[in-house]
């Protein structure tokens, strides 16, 4: 294997790889030309991903695996799917999408994870994890039903596999005894050479053909002595347990293989052969470096988990991971760190709760500095929330770090562990509204909806740093459950106080009185919309309403804004269906106030992927876009001019 200490500026020669159209050809091919395929698509990835910036070190730790999958698998009949989807980018290469990889994450280019949409070896779309097993045991029980004879293997890896949804999957597939092979990348470490080679040894024996044939014979014979056979499956269960950690998933009905080098093509390639035929549910144990090949990415697979793409001079890119020592503008996320160590040395009881997402959500020096007080719960959001909902029980007062899109998968628990009970615990929202390259999957655009329609739910969304500050204070200060919805990224760069002030709850800001030429629109504006809701307010000579609070609602504000203006626009980065313009219309019509209203925010679609300043400009949701949808609204001459009294607020 060649390893590389820079990232290849130029594109590299790879000559075998660029006759793989399909991977079909690998299924012919010796261990020596499948060695030269897998050094060519690690050079080629490194290249490519310089080129488009993306997800990086995941996908070098599974180029032996992909090649070696695709080698003993007939895809696209069998079934292959994987997790998440970071590690795909050595699958898209060699399945006929190699030539657009440097487009991957942009506007208009391939999507950041597998996508059924764009290629058939895209068995299941996925950009949320720990998903692969319960839609590869779905695909394996439908072939069985319809009688279709087909392999079905999914891949997920050590860090997904500790979602409950994992283990749901695992538990039905040995009870239904369905077909399935699942693959656990596990890459939490490198492999010592003796353990490497004693488990590949193993794993050779173990899944072989004559070792095989060999345990069915003996439980034959066995099966006529009273207590042998028991006997004997305790002996080779303990005698595995003894070198593998297979007891837990042999116990689960899997036929447990394992650890192997996931980067011996060889022995990976051998060991798929000799069980992809195997009746009943089989477990692959296989161990990988996160970045192998490429040397800055192994000793630092954290920081390398994602690259942005090559500047011109083709300098390597630096890691991901903060450590600037110039100022640079605060993000959302290192407003709510700052946040959350403060209000930690100012009250003993809080506590940060993050379902892996320390670095994301910036909890890193949090967790530094009050390792007793830090709980990452790995990728188990729904354990978050309940445990959050524990912890408030007994007169903590957690706050739970998660991005808008993971919260999804918590919302049961949000409403009968958290609401149902009036408990106290803070929800950080980040990443709310559309998050960029990373498309639907990731984008934030449902959170405004699904929390107004809970009970007791309070839901502020700030306009700039200095508001997030003073709403996390004031969620944190509500008795109950209480939620900040941030973007992702920086905001329009305000300062910021040192103090722990909150804001007040339900009290929106007047930024701008529309003049007296009819007719006079008023823009209520929600969280991040407020910046261009500024610069179309002075283009239309507009009013200008921060509203602050999504729930609950300044009501004062909303009827003096009805009051006297023409036309009401509220503009949010959510989807327009039941999101904070549907509050403020729901607000109206109980008081029996009729004005025209706009409502403009997100469609009703999933927005593709791309920088989000081209996505907004797609939505409509950048200050032309916003101006040219209430043009036309004016311009319809369904907005009467009308002549009332002054309004006021908090």
């Amino acid at each position: 294997m060649k390893l590389y200490d820079d990232i290849p500026a130029e594109r590299p020669y790879t000559p075998l790889l660029d006759t793989l159209d399909t991977p079909s050809a690998l299924r012919a091919m010796n261990t020596a030309q499948l060695a030269q395929v897998a050094d060519e698509l690690r050079a080629y990835l490194l290249y490519s991903v310089g080129v488009s910036g993306g997800h990086f070190g995941a996908g070098l730790g599974v180029v032996e695996l992909t090649v070696a999958l695709h080698h003993a698998l007939e895809t696209p009949h069998d079934r292959l799917v994987w997790d998440v989807g970071h590690q795909a980018y050595p699958h898209k290469i060699l399945t006929g999408r190699r030539e657009e990889m440097t487009t991957i994450r942009q506007h208009g280019g391939l999507a950041a994870f597998p996508r059924r949409a764009e290629s058939e070896y895209d068995t299941f779309g996925v950009g949320h994890s720990s998903t692969s097993l319960s839609a590869a045991l779905g695909m394996a029980l439908a072939a069985r039903t319809v009688g279709k004879k087909r392999r079905v293997c999914a891949v997920i890896g050590d860090g997904a596999l500790t979602a409950g949804m994992a283990f749901e999957a695992l538990a039905h597939a040995g009870h239904v005894d369905a077909n399935l092979l699942v693959v656990l990348n596990d890459n939490e470490m490198s492999i010592s050479e003796n353990v490497g080679g004693i488990a590949s040894y193993l794993a050779n024996i173990l899944s072989s053909k004559p070792y095989l044939a060999m345990r069915e014979e003996s439980k034959k014979v066995l099966a006529h002595l009273p207590g042998a056979l028991e006997l004997a499956r305790r002996t080779e269960e303990h005698m595995k347990g003894m070198v593998s950690p297979a007891t837990l998933f042999e116990e689960m009905g899997f036929n447990y293989i394992g650890p192997i080098d996931g980067h011996d093509l060889p022995t990976l390639a051998q060991t798929l052969r000799n069980i992809r035929d195997l009746d009943g549910p089989q477990f692959l144990h296989v161990k990988t470096c996160k970045g192998r090949g490429f040397l800055p990415a192994e000793a630092d697979p954290i920081g390398y988990h994602a690259i942005t793409k090559l500047e011109k001079n083709g300098d390597t890119p630096p890691p991901l991971k903060p450590a600037a020592p110039k100022p640079k503008p605060k993000k959302y996320c290192n407003v709510f760190g700052d946040w959350l160590c403060d209000m930690a040395a100012a009250d003993a009881r809080l506590i940060g709760i993050t379902p892996a997402m320390r670095e994301g959500s910036d909890l890193v020096r949090f967790s530094r500095e009050y390792p007793e007080r830090y709980f990452d719960v790995a990728i188990a959001e729904q354990h978050a929330v309940t445990l959050a909902a524990g912890m408030a029980c007994e007169a903590m007062k957690p706050v739970v770090a998660i991005y808008s899109t993971f919260l999804q998968r918590g919302y049961d628990q949000l409403i009968h562990d958290v609401a149902v009970q009036g408990l106290d615990v803070t929800f950080a929202l980040d990443r709310a509204g559309l998050v960029g390259e990373d498309g639907p999957t990731h984008h934030g655009a449902l959170d405004l909806s699904y929390l107004r329609c809970v009970p007791g739910m309070v839901v502020l969304a700030p306009a700039d740093e200095a508001e997030c500050r003073g709403m996390l204070s004031a969620a944190y200060h509500h008795p109950g459950p209480a939620a900040v919805r941030y973007p992702r990224g920086t905001g329009p760069g305000v300062a910021i106080p040192d103090h722990l002030e909150a804001l007040p709850i339900g009290c929106a800001e007047w930024r701008r009185e529309a003049g007296t030429q009819a007719p006079r629109v008023a823009l209520l504006a929600f969280g991040s919309l407020n910046g261009p809701s500024a610069e179309v307010a002075e283009r239309l000579d507009a009013s200008h309403v921060n509203m602050r609070s999504v729930k609950p609602l300044d009501r004062q504000a909303v009827l003096a804004a009805a009051a006297d203006h023409d036309l009401l626009v509220t503009l949010e980065e959510n989807v327009v269906a039941g999101g904070a313009g549907s509050a403020v219309g729901e607000l109206l019509a109980a008081e029996g106030v009729q004005v025209p209203l706009l409502h403009i925010g997100l469609p009703d679609a999933f927005v593709e992927h791309g920088k989000p300043a081209e996505l907004l400009t797609d939505c409509g949701l950048d200050a032309n876009g916003i101006e040219v949808t209430i043009r036309r609204r004016l311009g319809a001459g369904d907005v009467k001019e009308r002549d009332t009294g002054r309004r006021t607020t908090c």
